[in-house]
């Protein structure tokens, strides 16, 4: 069960004074931060979960019988605990800790690739996934000779269903479906559990890219049906060089291991190596102890807090975002699907994304330039780049009327 000290009322003052950082000036302005879809601030309770595990523990974990050894154990393992149940794993063993959901998302398509595939067989992925769901599938393809698949994107930023349904239901070739439940570049929050059913119809693994939605909405692995699912601790105000990758028992048992090292194993001789039990399998060397703690404490204090609450607040910031940004002579919104977390990129007619992001950088307000790692989406819209804005629960809407004003002074400099 989730902690019983849920705070019921949402307020933002009280939590934006938890995040130190927000105190910080940039160009002797007030910080105006809007991209948390590449990094969330993190609360004071995270930082101090992280820099007391230097201060007072510091040694490696499951290898030492001594007291310091034992507390950093039981500190980590209490993190994997953390985050079972928030996610609604069945067992503790199937929280998989990695570096971030790229690593995640590669000890997946390796593993599943060798377990999985041969020559004429199909990965279907979608046309709005990150460049860390594209490229590890890639290489595996062409190492086995499999062939890769894309799910097309409507002008509005939705998978188009139908053709998805045909593509999982006309292929017997279809072997893994990865996609992401909610997209970096345009918000689109991804109808995964329909999609799921679909693809289990026909015995199809199916791995979901979560980075984007684990701070914004409620996760429940076995409600979903995923076999693999993959997000960042960054992303979810913990720490940095963290993340996660939950896997069913069952296939979990079944995949190689796609590193090996210390840890990782049972028994080792120079003719052969057989490998620990789960989860430790695909855990090889000393992990990031110090950011497993925090990314525990992060989830903690997520779970302080009523996400209906902070969901219903992230949605009131980008329905008043969406409404002033499209007052702006020329401005065009890239992604208007109906069902969107707090993510807006946008692109002015005559105005270069680097530019404004610079300028607007110059007013304190940091957004995210470029093609956020979706060069592929990009072309799909016909852009080079966007301006992204991604909103967290301790933004407010007179943050959002900052960008607005920046943006228009932005807009007039350029033109």
């Amino acid at each position: 069960m989730k902690s019983t000290a849920v705070k019921s009322v949402f307020d933002v003052a009280e939590i934006r004074a938890q995040f130190p950082i927000l105190k910080e000036l940039v160009h002797g302005r007030p910080l105006v931060y809007f991209d948390n879809a590449a990094t969330s601030q993190k609360p004071r309770r995270v930082i101090k979960a992280e820099s007391a595990y230097y201060a007072t523990i510091n040694a490696n974990v499951h290898r030492g019988v001594h007291t310091l050894s034992t507390k950093a154990t039981e500190a980590q393992e209490a993190a994997r605990e953390t985050i079972r149940r928030h996610i609604n794993a069945k067992h503790a063993h199937e929280v998989i800790f990695t570096s971030g959901t790229t690593a995640s998302l590669n000890l997946a398509a390796f593993s599943l690739g060798q377990l999985l595939l041969k020559k004429g067989d199909e990965v279907l992925i979608s046309g709005m996934e990150h460049h860390a769901n594209i490229v590890p599938w890639q290489m595996v393809c062409e190492r086995y000779g499999a062939t890769l698949r894309v799910i097309p994107i409507t002008s509005s930023g939705e998978w188009d269903l139908s053709i998805a349904n045909s593509l999982i239901a006309d292929s017997a070739a279809c072997k893994i479906l990865a996609v992401s439940h909610v997209s970096n570049t345009l918000g689109t929050i991804n109808p995964i559990k329909e999609l799921i059913a679909e693809a289990k119809k026909r015995g199809i693994i199916t791995v979901v890219d979560g980075a984007q939605a684990i701070a914004h909405l409620d996760v429940d692995v076995q409600d979903f049906g995923c076999d693999l699912y993959a997000f960042s601790g960054h992303k979810a105000y913990g720490p940095t060089g963290t993340g996660v990758l939950y896997g069913r028992e069952e296939l979990l048992e079944r995949m190689p291991p796609w590193q090996g090292g210390g840890e990782m194993i049972d028994v080792v001789t120079f003719a052969k190596t057989t490998y620990a039990k789960l989860p430790f399998k695909f855990e090889a060397g000393t992990p990031h102890i110090a950011g497993i703690i925090g990314l525990g404490e992060a989830f903690r204090w997520m779970e302080d807090y009523d996400k209906a609450a902070m969901a219903a607040h992230e949605q009131t910031l980008l329905e008043h975002a969406t409404k002033e940004l499209l007052t702006i002579d020329g401005l065009r919104i890239i992604g208007t699907a109906k069902e969107k977390v707090g993510v807006i990129s946008f692109v002015i007619d005559g105005v270069h994304h680097y530019d404004l992001g610079t300028l607007l950088d110059q007013q304190g307000i940091a957004v995210r330039t470029g093609h956020h790692c979706t060069q592929p989406l990009m072309e799909r819209f016909g852009v080079s780049g966007t301006t992204r804005a991604s909103f967290a629960c301790f933004n407010t809407e007179e943050e959002i009327d900052s960008m607005i004003s920046a943006t228009r002074k932005a807009v007039k400099m350029l033109r």
